[in-house]
């Protein structure tokens, strides 16, 4: 062999060695299942990172809290044992208590309302505030509009919630207005509730129809409310030293990565709430379709008035007032 194909035949190993090298693999995970709109955005965001830096980033995914559930998860990313995580925003006041606000019932009108707060402007002052906390909040996805499942009745008005062990998110907004319906609440991880609910450790729990039909609940819950009580947002958090760690060319990929995977994942919630009533209906549940909200939200007033206390009514009113 000549001596200049030698040299080539090694330059060419030793750019294959380094190309190996230089790829670096990050973990991302969900507590649900990957046939799911959750599963939808943390898949359609590898792939997307992956094509965009070329191979150099892999995303690695995990489901049905394989890694642990939200909190434990955003933990990791917080700690960085664990570079990104796609959670709803249940646990997320635990780390950064200005996101609480998001959670209050009946705030948004509407999915559209809700889209257009997170990402215009209220939305992205919210992101900001990860920063300060050990995560880069990369954007806001979606988890979707929740809804009431219970083993015992029927929920077709506040009182009918009276008594009901329900298992909660751990989010203390949440447990506040739970509680103001006469619910007995339950926080507790998401992977947890399942063998909670087929052992009745609770009578029921609260989710939207993408996690419903994700996690099977129909299997364990006879009763579905639309209620509509919550819209619940999900986000997109890495942690902040591996993104400062990126190039300016790679922190604006794995921004653009993140917006594409939110439109995937907000269009299967979509899909799931057109024909998640008929699913489930097939196989077995009852649903009421039909409640009066109106009730709904009288029977949280005085919560509300502390709601109004805790994070100001300009600040409830400028995001129930967004065009």
């Amino acid at each position: 062999m000549k001596v200049s194909s030698i040299f080539c035949a090694l330059a060419l190993a030793l750019s294959v060695s380094q190309s190996a090298l230089a790829q670096t693999n990050m973990k991302i995970s969900i507590s649900v299942a990957q046939n799911s709109h959750q599963g939808v955005a943390i898949d359609t965001f590898a792939k997307e990172v992956e094509t965009r830096t070329k191979g150099r980033y892999k995303i690695q995914t995990f489901y049905s809290g394989s890694l642990g559930g939200e909190r434990e998860s955003i933990e990791a990313v917080q700690l960085g044992t664990q570079e990104l995580a796609f959670s709803s925003t249940g646990p997320v006041p635990n780390f950064v208590p200005e996101a609480r606000i998001l959670d209050i019932p009946f705030l948004f009108s509407d999915k559209a309302h809700a889209r257009a707060v997170l990402d215009g402007p209220i939305g992205q002052e919210l992101l900001g505030k990860f920063d300060s906390k050990g995560f880069k909040a990369l954007a806001w996805g979606e988890n979707g509009v929740r809804h009431m499942t219970n083993s015992k009745r029927a929920v077709n008005a506040p009182d009918d919630l009276k008594g009901l062990k329900m298992r909660t998110m751990e989010n203390p907004v949440h447990v506040a207005a739970y509680k103001g319906f006469g619910i007995i609440t339950t926080p507790m991880a998401f992977p947890e509730v399942f063998t909670a609910l087929q052992q009745g450790t609770v009578d029921g729990q609260e989710n939207p129809l993408s996690v419903i039909m994700a996690a099977k609940f129909d299997q364990v819950q006879k009763h579905l409310s639309l209620t509509g009580h919550v819209y619940s947002p999900a986000i997109f958090l890495m942690n902040k030293a591996n993104f400062d760690k990126l190039s300016v060319e790679d922190k604006g990929h794995f921004l653009e990565a993140a917006k594409v995977a939110v439109k995937a994942n907000r269009a299967r919630v979509d899909e799931d709430d057109t024909k998640g009533v008929a699913e489930l209906r097939s196989k077995g549940m009852s649903v009421v379709e039909n409640v009066d909200k109106g009730k709904f939200v009288s029977a949280l007033s005085p919560v509300y008035a502390e709601f109004e206390k805790q994070f100001g009514k300009p600040n409830i009113d400028r995001i129930r007032n967004f065009k």
